[in-house]
């Protein structure tokens, strides 16, 4: 592996505990369109993708603009109470910090909420970048957020490590031509998703597993 000196983290699932909160609205949002629940299983496997694709497919019936702002009030003043960093995680961007590795957030999620969620727990100034949604014309999986957040850093591809909890993260690394590492704690992927463009380099137990990757 290439010298790596440039770390990329997905938001969601990958940095903080969001999982509970975006089920909970995902359930809002199909009990107040279709009056029942929606399979857990089934809107797991939703999570990384763009809030606009997946109403589309869950709701073809229904506006995309209303269902999303539906999801959205649902975490209206719910959203900093309701999410917690991953254990380990908040020491591991601090050790990169300290060994002066570049970061950066790459997320699917807009720009007030992330920034609400790392403020929260002093992790804005720790990251170099932060590419949010409004930042990209098109999405993860394809490789234009990690590219974007690459270029910003001066950074390389080769020179990069991508962790996320999802398909669309390790697709958009594998496209970027980004080292991808999958977080083993992902509820977004299953087994027979890791084929193909969406096969992780590498899968992690927990977060100082990254240190461990670095040294290699």
């Amino acid at each position: 592996m290439n010298r790596i000196n440039t770390i990329l983290f997905d938001f969601d699932g990958t940095i903080m505990n969001t999982n509970e909160l975006i089920l909970g609205s995902w359930q809002h949002t199909f009990k107040t369109i279709r009056g029942e629940e929606g399979d857990p299983e089934v809107i797991h496997r939703t999570f990384g993708e763009t809030l606009a694709k997946s109403m589309n497919d869950f709701f073809p019936e229904f506006p995309v603009e209303e269902a999303v702002e539906i999801y959205r009030n649902y975490q209206t003043g719910k959203f900093a109470d309701a999410i917690s960093p991953f254990p380990g995680m908040i020491e591991l961007i601090k050790e990169l910090n300290r060994q002066e590795y570049k970061t950066a957030v790459v997320t699917s999620r807009l720009k007030p909420t992330t920034m609400e969620g790392l403020e929260k727990y002093e992790l804005d100034k720790l990251f170099n970048v932060i590419v949010t949604m409004e930042d990209c014309t098109k999405h993860k999986p394809d490789p234009e957020p990690a590219l974007i957040a690459l270029e910003k850093l001066d950074s390389k591809p080769e020179e990069a490590l991508m962790i996320g909890d999802s398909k669309f993260d390790i697709g958009c690394a594998n496209n970027a031509g980004v080292t991808s590492v999958l977080v083993d704690w992902a509820v977004a992927i299953y087994d027979k998703q890791k084929e193909g463009i969406f096969k992780p380099n590498y899968t992690i137990g927990n977060a100082k597993d990254i240190l461990r990757i670095l040294e290699f």
